[in-house]
């Protein structure tokens, strides 16, 4: 991905919205913001790297599913596929905006003993109640539709092969950019390094960047990704969110296989997808997992050799003969607590609004979030989707949102 050239110095002193952070959520909050006919104030995104090139947007699989064990972390992701399917009708019938689809080649969780896969049958109940098409399957059923899988340890599989699967995250996310530049949002490339708050400690009144300038706010979005808990830092606010490394490789197999390969979660964690011309996608990480410094992107070459590759090819015997293309590593924005999203204002610092701790799936959940925080600094509640129940004041109260379905 690349950025637009951008400038280094906001064109005002003063914003409404000062958007820390300009990658998938504060894009998609931006546009949101800009498309919302209620929304009539000023909109600033500072992003330290225009290239975006270390960021999580970047590095992802691109990819989207519906098997979550919450039913919201499903309707989210729902209108994920909508907006998606939809994307040229949702910016205007715009005809420079492309037509896009999801590849839905499904994901395919397997479960080797069975209280892995009794959490499987928990979760289809909720997939189904909320509009899924989650399939349970026995490992003969598996081994029949997708004779390549070694299925002698599994117990039970699950698949949705409906808005489950690839989609080009990158052309949304240009898009999201684009248009909101055209409609008035603000894009700099800087970097926020402090905040000032009031008398009262409620409220951030200024943002001051790496170049200088102090820019007044009427609300402050954290859009920060792995840094998060950086940019909360600037407020005097603790968030538990930190970067994780994840690997990635592209391989091209010897023998493709004959037929779409799903997005597979080995029972190792280890999961691997589809990627065209007889080339696949994996990715894993230790098993021992500490935060990684920020800047730290550096790539251990003996862990696919060592870890990933015997457990590909001992679960799709095909991959015993491959070549790797291209290895890489990125960062989970982890949010400790609960693996799940930390979103809306802060309980003292009432303009500080959270938009963090997405634990690995957060460019699926960009439509919904974006849109949701949109309408809280518009009209101070949510209007779409009651996202109430992802707010930072739980993580106060010791009371997790319970989501086994993360990779």
């Amino acid at each position: 991905m690349t950025g637009n050239r951008l400038s280094v110095a906001p064109l005002r002193s003063s914003y409404d919205v000062v958007i820390v952070g300009g990658a998938i959520m504060g894009s998609a909050t931006a546009w949101f913001l800009c498309d919302n006919s209620d929304f009539d104030g000023s909109v600033l995104v500072v992003e330290r790297d225009p290239t975006y090139k270390d960021t999580s947007t970047a590095h992802t699989t691109s990819c989207m599913r519906q098997q979550f064990s919450s039913e919201l972390n499903v309707r989210i992701s729902q209108f994920a596929a909508d907006f998606v399917k939809n994307l040229r009708s949702y910016m205007g019938g715009d005809d420079r905006v492309p037509e896009l689809s999801i590849r839905s080649f499904g994901y395919m969780y397997l479960a080797n003993n069975d209280s892995f896969a009794n959490v499987l049958r928990e979760n289809q109940k909720v997939q189904l109640a909320a509009g899924a098409a989650t399939e349970l399957m026995t490992a003969k059923e598996i081994k029949k539709r997708f004779p390549f899988y070694n299925v002698d340890d599994v117990v039970l599989g699950s698949i949705n092969i409906i808005d489950e699967g690839y989609w080009d995250s990158a052309a949304v996310f240009d898009w999201w950019r684009r248009q909101s530049q055209e409609r008035g949002v603000e894009f700099v490339s800087n970097e926020v390094v402090a905040m000032s708050k009031n008398a009262a400690g409620t409220r951030v009144e200024s943002v001051r960047l790496k170049s200088g300038d102090v820019i007044h706010c009427g609300q402050v979005v954290n859009a920060s990704g792995p840094r998060a808990s950086l940019t909360a830092s600037m407020a005097g606010i603790e968030v538990p969110v930190e970067p994780r490394k994840r690997y990635s490789c592209v391989f091209k197999a010897e023998q493709p296989l004959d037929q779409d390969l799903p997005l597979t979660i080995d029972p190792s964690g280890v999961h691997v997808r589809e990627n065209g011309g007889g080339t696949y996608q994996c990715g894993g990480h230790s098993i021992i997992d500490p935060a990684v410094d920020y800047n730290d992107f550096s790539v251990d070459y003996s862990f696919w050799e060592c870890q990933i590759w015997p457990i590909l090819a001992a679960r799709i015997p095909q991959f015993e003969a491959v070549k790797v293309q291209s290895e890489w590593s990125g960062h989970y924005s982890m949010n400790t607590f609960d693996h799940n999203a930390i979103i809306g204002p802060h309980t003292e610092v009432e303009n500080f609004i959270f938009l963090n701790g997405f634990s690995g799936h957060g460019l699926q959940q960009a439509p919904a979030m974006g849109r949701g925080t949109a309408e809280w600094l518009t009209y101070g509640e949510y209007r779409s989707l009651e996202l109430s129940p992802f707010n930072f004041e739980r993580i106060l109260k010791g009371l997790p949102i319970v989501e086994t379905a993360v990779i």
